[in-house]
């Protein structure tokens, strides 16, 4: 298991240095970052042996069974064990609901979680964003806990269930094609973002660069991957470049570039569903927080960027983007460098989490790709997005 040490960003700029742990410039800030410095315990092993499709451990089934008022009868089955684990709920056949848990030192508290599903329900509500219902436990909150077998307290959240299935769980050139979609149904998110005052309890998480890469990297450094020494120095150079890029761009944390943001919206998180006249669905707000708008770019191209598709899917994306929001040539440049610290940042995300998190393709392509891709980006920092 991995131990990840959190760094509290709140009111930090980065700067393009060659030591990541040197210290930030102080600028003003609204509440981006609520996140304390803690080490999160090893609580996903709980789940090691537990496959996708498997039945949940007996404390999680009865567990959501109490909080929501569930017949006893429910099956409860494992979807996917990534930054938190989620479990499809049926009862009589039929899916009524996802419940997703968070892994214990993810979130930094209650008002944390709760937030996300805040957001959510303002997406659905003042921009119809085609996303899943929260569920209110039976005592009418969001957010409620579950004990483990071994005392440890587990926060749960529950979903309407969506019928349908993962856009990533279709052929690669189907996925491409569903780009102009997402970069259009982030358009209305950042839409909304921009125009939003939530309350000042609201307080979710910093995608600031140091959040990415570097030593206190969210989900992992990427150094800790199995490199080579000169893989390692072609990242390096790629990380510098990508940072100086930004630098070069002014691309700061101003109301502008800064706000908002899904944070993870790539296949694994679009649902096509059985509806003609709505055929895609946003889940999975778990990593939204206060980031670069251009970074939601960045994920959308997520373990694809070294395929031949990669080129259509971003410059779907764009067109798609462009119908309601403006890209400048500038955006273009500083989305093709979030894309390549996000590619770093996935790869440190490989280190501290389990194969099955994703197709056995895009895991066992995740670590040669991201080299594949920073030296074209050192050759041409605009590859990606020049079209």
């Amino acid at each position: 298991m991995f131990r990840t040490r959190y760094r509290i960003a709140a009111s930090h700029k980065w700067r393009v240095t060659d030591d990541p742990d040197l210290p930030f410039h102080p600028i003003p800030a609204r509440n981006f970052d609520a996140m304390p410095a803690v080490e999160p315990p090893p609580a996903l092993d709980l789940f090691d042996g537990v496959a996708r499709g498997d039945v949940a451990p007996d404390w999680v089934r009865s567990g959501i069974v109490h909080a929501w008022g569930i017949e006893p009868a429910a099956v409860v089955t494992l979807i996917v064990l990534s930054e938190n684990v989620t479990f499809r709920v049926e009862l009589g056949g039929v899916a009524l609901m996802v419940v997703r848990l968070g892994r214990p030192g993810y979130a930094a508290g209650p008002d944390h979680i709760r937030s996300e599903l805040v957001w959510v329900e303002a997406l659905r509500r003042d921009a119809a964003i085609p996303t899943p219902e929260p569920r209110r436990g039976v005592d009418g909150d969001f957010v409620q806990f579950l004990h483990d077998e071994a005392g440890a307290l587990w926060s749960a959240v529950a979903f309407d269930y969506v019928t349908g299935h993962m856009l990533e769980d279709e052929p690669v050139a189907r996925v491409a094609a569903r780009y102009g979609e997402i970069g259009r149904l982030t358009a209305l998110l950042h839409a909304h973002a921009r125009n939003w005052r939530p309350s000042g309890s609201f307080a979710r998480f910093s995608w600031d660069v140091p959040d990415m890469v570097g030593t206190a990297a969210r989900w992992g450094d990427w150094r800790g991957a199995a490199l080579s020494a000169t893989q390692t120095r072609t990242l390096e150079r790629a990380e510098a470049a990508a940072r100086a890029t930004l630098d070069e761009l002014r691309i700061d944390r101003s109301p502008v570039h800064f706000g908002l943001i899904h944070g993870d919206l790539r296949p694994s998180n679009v649902m096509v569903t059985e509806d003609v006249s709505d055929p895609l669905t946003i889940i999975d707000f778990d990593d939204c927080g206060y980031g670069y708008y251009l970074y939601d770019f960045a994920a959308a191209i997520t373990f694809y960027e070294h395929r031949p598709e990669a080129l259509r899917m971003a410059s779907s994306w764009i067109e798609g983007y462009r119908q309601l929001m403006p890209l400048s040539s500038a955006d273009l440049r500083g989305a093709g460098a979030f894309s390549m610290l996000r590619r770093l940042t996935m790869l440190g995300w490989a280190t501290t989490h389990r194969s099955d998190a994703l197709p056995p393709a895009l895991w066992e392509e995740n670590l040669p790709g991201t080299v594949e891709v920073a030296e074209r980006f050192l050759v041409d920092r605009s590859w990606l997005t020049r079209g």
